[in-house]
């Protein structure tokens, strides 16, 4: 996304009560891509990029699909959809619409650097028709001093090492380029609607641009589409022309697109337990997911950051937890993952830091630092602006796939165990707490109990992995310091879990230093899963059991938000949450919070199982509960499959989507709730009652 188009779109949203204006949304619409590239597909057919956080290469900008019917451009955003969906479970997106000419079907499949629109129409007009397509591509996430470079039935536009092609299976009858908005269009109060109907005539206007309006002809009422996203330090010209040709002659008819998807489609066994969930949560992953194996946290729709910090980047936080929940459902669902877990250990070992600590995000792609407000720990300072709960995620999961990796990557990975249980020492003060640090939720600075959660489980997964004995006795007496430690938090007069101690004064919300904040966070609900770990190498005792239990049932119902405007409800993500708020006035139900609690009600209920203890079936209850709001079907899962970051008490979904978060919390939740052998499905629930 450009400057141009993010305040193209503030000028068409500015005052809307749920649009941010000056975002570049993924709330409607599906993805395609599993080889990096990632492309975006809205329901009017017009496709963009969001793949440069994986790939490095910018692509599709704006674009914008009709058909030339006689003289007359029939532009598809002017219509209703009929229909968005996906081919049988694969990333190929099939959307079909009426035209003035017939049903249109169009087919979008993305494979590795290359993305393909096919397109077939059925109908009896006798009219001439040609497809038109108006692509402004941005290599080098560039969107002036490109080129273009014409070629026979291909175009190519580069600015230095980013080279964009584009052809077609039926060849071009007309091509030509058009400049960006101008100086005083950008400036004027009112939104620029492109491509501009003529040409100017401009000399530089035609090989000086990233914008390009091309006619594909149709042969037997159908053609394709390609473009193809190259570096000219990997490949040359002539290769990526004869790629392009081999594409769109591969790619000339929709069988041959159902095909490559449905190989590169992971299956899922029919028995799994909420098959359509576990299948669209390990799509939405792969979406997500570099070649390295670090993930997004999802589709970056604020990349200027006008109202957040951008979200095309790794955090070791959500990273770290989704290879470990789908590491451990994995073997129970029945997927063939294991590649997966390999490839994120390694990717963790190529960015852990010196101090065996690991820093606040990194681009997915390489591993390489990405911008970041939280690398305290790389700075000179005192570290406050450093999120310990990341590095605490990470060592769980090496700690929980060590014993299964190969003998060479092992070697490597109790080494990094090693490093990183010195750095969580270094981070874990006397009182066998964390220090004060920056919270999960990136907005507050403490000692969080969620931190010390993450600490607990990472201790505790290290204590029990087959390591030498010196490790896992220090891992176990550190695990049991911070065990007793976490009653330094609890709220007597709320029977929580404190969101945190207070390190300095806190004047907005009226907490003194040393304080504690008694507020509800469903960060805190991570103390669940953590006991469950620890329960491996110590003893839960029975006062621990009751503050759990309370804990969890006092935070899920004080963060239980049921609209009054729609089928809307959930767990907002901690008391008093203003952020993103627009016009409602008060928290947002948030996704990953709901399965969080559904995760978190699981973990009660198999830990108290374990001991025969009869409050499980109400955690169990809970659970189904939870669980059905986020599963297919369910009100805060979208049409599409994807679970967005958050919802408004219309319904109208908000920020990133789909965000791998929830997905994986999810998947993990449906493998431990069919464990226990709880049935869920997706239903109203009424928790509230």
């Amino acid at each position: 996304m450009q400057l141009r188009d993010a305040l193209d779109d503030y000028k068409r949203h500015e005052g809307h009560d749920t649009r941010f204006p000056g975002e570049r949304r993924s709330t409607t619409g599906l993805f395609s891509g599993f080889g990096g590239r990632l492309v975006h597909v809205e329901r009017d057919g017009s496709l963009r990029d969001f793949g440069y956080p994986l790939t490095g290469r910018n692509g599709i900008d704006r674009s914008r699909l009709g058909l030339r019917v006689d003289d007359d451009v029939h532009w598809f955003d002017a219509d209703d959809t009929v229909s968005q969906t996906y081919h049988e479970g694969t990333a190929l997106v099939v959307t079909e619409r009426e035209t003035p000419v017939g049903t249109l079907s169009q087919y979008d499949l993305t494979v590795d650097d290359a993305h393909a629109t096919h397109i077939e129409l059925e109908g009896d007009d006798e009219r001439d028709v040609e497809l038109v397509a108006y692509v402004g591509l941005a290599p080098n996430a560039q969107d002036t001093r490109i080129g273009q470079l014409r070629h026979e039935d291909a175009v190519e536009l580069y600015h230095t090492t980013e080279h964009d092609f584009v052809g077609s299976a039926t060849g071009f009858s007309d091509l030509h380029g058009q400049v960006p908005a101008r100086f005083d269009e950008v400036l004027g109060e009112t939104a620029v609607d492109l491509p501009r109907p003529v040409s100017e005539n401009r000399y530089e206007e035609d090989r000086l641009s990233g914008d390009l309006v091309a006619f594909l002809p149709l042969e037997s009422g159908s053609t394709t589409l390609v473009t193809l996203l190259t570096d000219d330090h990997t490949t040359n010209r002539e290769a990526a022309l004869g790629r392009l040709d081999e594409l769109t002659t591969a790619f000339a008819d929709a069988d041959s697109l159902r095909r490559s998807a449905e190989a590169e489609t992971l299956s899922v066994p029919d028995d799994a337990p909420n098959p359509e969930a576990v299948a669209a949560d390990v799509r939405v992953l792969q979406l997500l997911s570099a070649e390295t194996g670090l993930r997004i946290a999802g589709p970056d729709f604020d990349p200027y950051y006008a109202h957040s910090g951008g979200y095309g980047y790794t955090w070791f936080r959500d990273d770290a937890e989704i290879s470990l929940f789908v590491d451990e459902a994995a073997d129970y669902v029945g997927l063939d993952l294991d590649s997966w877990a390999d490839r994120s250990a390694r990717a963790y070992l190529l960015t852990q830091q010196r101090d065996g600590t690991w820093p606040h995000r990194v681009w997915p792609r390489d591993g390489t630092l990405a911008p970041g407000w939280a690398n305290g720990r790389l700075e000179a300072g005192d570290g406050l602006d450093y999120q310990a709960d990341q590095t605490g995620s990470v060592v769980t999961f090496l700690a929980s796939v060590v014993d299964d990796v190969d003998a060479d990557l092992r070697e490597e990975v109790v080494a990094a165990l090693d490093d990183a249980l010195d750095g969580l020492d270094d981070t874990l003060a006397a009182d066998g707490r964390p220090i004060a640090c920056q919270n999960a939720w990136e907005d507050a600075n403490g000692r969080f109990s969620h931190t010390a959660a993450t600490f607990l489980e990472a201790y505790a997964a290290v204590a029990d992995a087959d390591l030498d004995a010196e490790t896992t006795a220090h891992a176990k007496e550190q695990a049991d310091r911070i065990y007793d430690a976490l009653d330094d938090l609890w709220v007597d007069d709320r029977d929580i879990y404190a969101l945190r101690e207070c390190e300095e004064a806190d004047e907005a919300e009226g907490f003194g230093a040393g304080e504690l904040d008694p507020r509800y966070d469903s960060a805190t609900l991570a103390l669940a899963a953590a006991h469950r770990q620890y329960a491996r190498v110590g003893e839960v005792d029975e006062k621990r059991l009751d503050r759990l239990v309370s804990h969890v049932e006092n935070t899920v119902e004080g963060l239980w938000s049921d609209s009054d405007e729609s089928e809307v409800r959930g767990l907002v993500r901690y008391e008093g949450d203003g952020w993103r708020q627009r016009w409602q006035g008060h928290e947002k139900i948030w996704s990953v919070s709901t399965a969080w609690g559904a995760h978190a009600a699981a973990s009660t209920a198999a830990l108290l199982g374990d001991e025969g203890d009869s409050r499980a079936a109400a955690f169990e209850e809970q659970t189904g509960e939870l669980l059905s709001l986020v599963l297919p079907d369910g009100p805060l899962c979208m049409e599409t499959g994807y679970l967005p970051e958050q919802v408004f008490d219309d319904g109208t979904p908000d920020s990133a989507t789909p965000l791998g978060w929830p997905h994986a919390l999810r998947l993990a939740t449906v493998a431990l709730a069919d464990e226990l052998g709880i049935e869920v499905s997706a239903r109203a629930a009424t928790l509230a009652d």
